[in-house]
């Protein structure tokens, strides 16, 4: 195992990079589901390559809303399939900025709103897991605007907040996903250890309703060493730093980690890997991230 010591700005931040081959090895070679242009810092604080289309979820089953954001070009293939859950009172629209830009980058992005914005985490959890089945059954049929464009083998989720703690539990129940972003999680779990799906804790360093020592940092060191795990504190910036009451400058941040963890294993892109590890990856107050090669 190497381990080097890096600087960013003040803080003092550790980056170990696991070498050996690690459980859950991905299932198409490196290359297969590149989708668009090589990355740059620049494009990926901005809306990406694909102008993106959207369809809404007339009756949904087991959760509340959802709008699919979705590339109209499929031309280069199908892509993966992404749900985002907002946090305890938080609606769709919050996060509609990150949605657009995720898609825009080559996803197909489920925002989704809870059956009350008062659902507990592992309620947010169960309705999760229903919006992505039932998504994944719509893409199935031939009427269904997104079914051309998604990949329902790779899926992955992301919340934030009591959305953040709904995202591990329901990875915890589910190894068929290729990735999960909790971010500023918050859940009365604290053991999960037996997530086995690359997953980033994306938390942020002046976070005074779900501080990260007793939530994210917490969380995070109970994954397990065998998985593709990263944690990553937005410097600067509070608990509603994924939202789009964020500055321009966190938000940028925020797209640019989260795009570049799904494209690393949704997609299996190598090519944002030094946005995640490297000397193109953003500030962060604290960072540590444990990769297989």
């Amino acid at each position: 195992m190497l381990t080097p010591t890096l600087r960013h700005g003040r803080a003092l931040t550790r980056l170990a990079l696991c070498v050996s081959s690690l459980a859950g090895g991905l299932s198409a070679q490196a290359g297969d589901f590149e989708r668009g242009p090589a990355p740059t810092p620049g494009a990926l604080e901005a809306n990406g390559p694909f102008a993106i289309a959207t369809a809404s979820i007339a009756k949904p089953e087991g959760y509340g809303s959802a709008t699919v954001y979705f590339p109209r070009d499929t031309s280069q293939g199908k892509f993966g399939l992404v749900v985002l859950t907002p946090g305890f009172l938080g609606v769709p629209s919050y996060y509609q900025w990150l949605a657009e830009r995720v898609a825009s980058h080559g996803f197909v992005v489920v925002n989704i709103g809870t059956n009350t914005i008062f659902d507990v985490p592992d309620a947010r959890a169960r309705e999760m897991a229903a919006a992505l089945k039932q998504v994944a059954s719509l893409a199935a049929l031939p009427e269904t605007p997104f079914g051309s464009a998604t990949d329902t083998s790779r899926r992955a989720l992301m919340g934030h907040s009591a959305g953040g703690g709904g995202t591990l539990t329901a990875t915890l129940k589910d190894p068929s996903l290729k990735a999960a972003i909790p971010m500023n999680a918050a859940t009365t779990g604290s053991d999960f250890s037996g997530i086995t799906v690359p997953t980033m804790i994306l938390a942020c360093e002046k976070d005074a309703i779900a501080p990260n020592k007793t939530f994210s940092a917490k969380y995070y060191a109970s994954l397990s060493a065998n998985i593709n795990h990263a944690y990553l504190e937005v410097a600067g910036a509070d608990h509603l730093c994924p939202l789009s009451l964020a500055k321009n400058s966190v938000q940028n941040t925020v797209g640019k980690t989260v795009i570049s963890w799904l494209k690393r294993y949704v997609d299996d892109d190598r090519r944002y890997e030094p946005f995640i590890t490297g000397a193109s990856a953003p500030t962060y107050s604290k960072v540590d991230v444990q990769i297989g090669r």
